[in-house]
């Protein structure tokens, strides 16, 4: 099964989110700017981008995650609330000139043509993605974070490194490396180094602190 995804789209920066395929994203929309973004949205394809602006610049990261809007719900005070689920990541070759309040790019999804294989095989690395599991509930223990992990290994494997990408207390900077990570051993291998890190940092702080 092939999906036909736009290769033009309107591109919602938004900092401190680093968005995932495969994942749930619920948004609080107030601004005009992107409320007529989304409105657009909802009247065509109902596909948007989400992507991190860089610190103190109107500059964007070249890769984001294009979502498509599955809930929608306008308020009495104007904003809108909607659903968003993760499709394909992609990659941005230039924006597109125009008179919306809102920004255009055209990109492309070749890098991440994963994301759309519907047929792809499982991983073989199994093991290392439940050693990884194993980290994190250590990692989410010792930072006061709960995760239904029942529920969570019913995900197939994609889904759990995603989400637990997502929702890791990691900084914005590691999140962006593991979004542009082109497969699933890349993205296990990276976030199981990060998780180690913080970890073992956190290790040699108790030591120091007895």
């Amino acid at each position: 099964m092939k999906f036909k995804l736009p290769n033009i789209i309107p591109v919602f920066p938004l900092s401190g989110v680093i968005y995932f395929p495969e994942t749930n994203l619920p948004l609080n929309v107030f601004e005009p700017r992107y409320l007529a973004l989304v409105n657009d949205c909802i009247k065509s394809n109902k596909y948007m981008g989400l992507i991190q602006p860089k610190k103190n610049s109107s500059d964007v990261y070249n890769v984001g995650c294009l979502g498509k809007i599955t809930k929608s719900k306008k308020t009495k005070d104007g904003r809108m609330l909607i659903n968003l689920i993760g499709i394909s990541r992609f990659e941005i070759k230039e924006e597109i000139e125009n008179d919306k309040s809102y920004r255009e790019f055209q990109v492309s999804y070749e890098k991440f043509k994963e994301d759309l294989d519907v047929n792809k095989e499982q991983s073989k690395k199994i093991e290392k993605i439940k050693e990884l599991s194993e980290k994190t509930k250590v990692f989410f223990k010792k930072n006061g974070l709960l995760l239904n992990w029942k529920e969570f290994d019913k995900l197939d494997q994609d889904q759990r490194i995603n989400t637990l990408a997502m929702i890791a207390p990691i900084s914005n900077v590691e999140k962006q490396t593991i979004l542009e990570s082109t497969n699933i051993q890349s993205k296990t291998k990276i976030l199981s180094e990060i998780i180690e890190f913080y970890l073992y940092e956190n290790s040699l702080n108790n030591s120091t602190m007895q």
